[in-house]
């Protein structure tokens, strides 16, 4: 199973990360569309696309708008974009509103339901998280294989979602702060570094990469991977580009 990082960071896009958007080309599915959603074009292998919103923000869904373009070459026979309903909602009226965006394109909003099928063969999973607006956490189970995608909420080792993300191979969770910014996680509905680390930990998770990350922070290590991995040392910094294998 591979991974796709089409964009790595949140809030705006930077010189060298773009908002929210992850793909696994092969089962047509794609975690929030974000400023890298543009990307999925590249990478569109099946029939069907499946995108599955954390919730409404902008970093996180701007990039519905760019569907015309994503589905030029090929157009798959199904969109259909989950969230929570509130989330879609908001979209419908306000990111399609005539004045921003007066042709609709050719996509399915579907609420979130208690079991919600893909066309893919994993058993998805949904939570909720802690963060203003509301958000949601992702887990896909395939027969042997897991991953989850935890975005904008601010983690701690007992974390009411660690149940939900127990023993995954593959846990992609935001890392928007350093340790020193925690006042500012806390605030923002985001999270440092060292939290997310003992939250990997205590889920007993295979592999952490971390996303999501500050689109201010600069250089080679924009989070402190080497507190990170004195903790749970199976992780790395997701990046644009990043192909990961699970």
């Amino acid at each position: 199973m591979k991974l796709v990082l089409l964009g790595s960071t949140g809030y705006h896009p930077s010189n060298d990360r773009h908002t929210a958007c992850f793909m696994l080309p092969g089962s047509g599915v794609v975690f929030d569309a974000g400023t890298g959603f543009y990307r999925v074009r590249d990478h569109l292998q099946t029939k069907t696309l499946d995108v599955l919103l954390s919730h409404a923000h902008l970093d996180h869904v701007i990039g519905l708008s760019y569907v015309f373009d994503v589905l030029a070459d090929r157009l798959p026979e199904r969109v259909t974009i989950h969230g929570k309903k509130a989330h879609l909602e908001a979209i419908e009226q306000h990111l399609f509103a005539a004045p921003l965006f007066p042709v609709r394109p050719p996509i399915d909003l579907v609420p979130l339901a208690r079991r919600t099928a893909l066309a893919c063969d994993a058993k998805l999973t949904h939570f909720p998280l802690q963060h203003p607006g509301g958000a949601v956490g992702y887990r896909l189970d395939w027969p042997d294989r897991s991953m989850a995608y935890v975005t904008d909420t601010t983690a701690t080792p007992d974390a009411a979602y660690r149940e939900m993300i127990e023993g995954v191979d593959l846990l992609l969770h935001e890392c928007y702060f350093p340790d020193e910014m925690r006042e500012r996680a806390e605030l923002t509905g985001h999270s440092c570094a060292s939290p997310v680390a003992r939250l990997a930990a205590a889920a007993k998770v295979g592999r952490l990469v971390l996303v999501h990350i500050n689109p201010l922070a600069t250089g080679d290590d924009p989070v402190g991977i080497q507190q990170i991995r004195s903790i749970f040392p199976n992780a790395q910094v997701g990046s644009d580009g990043m192909a990961i294998d699970f």
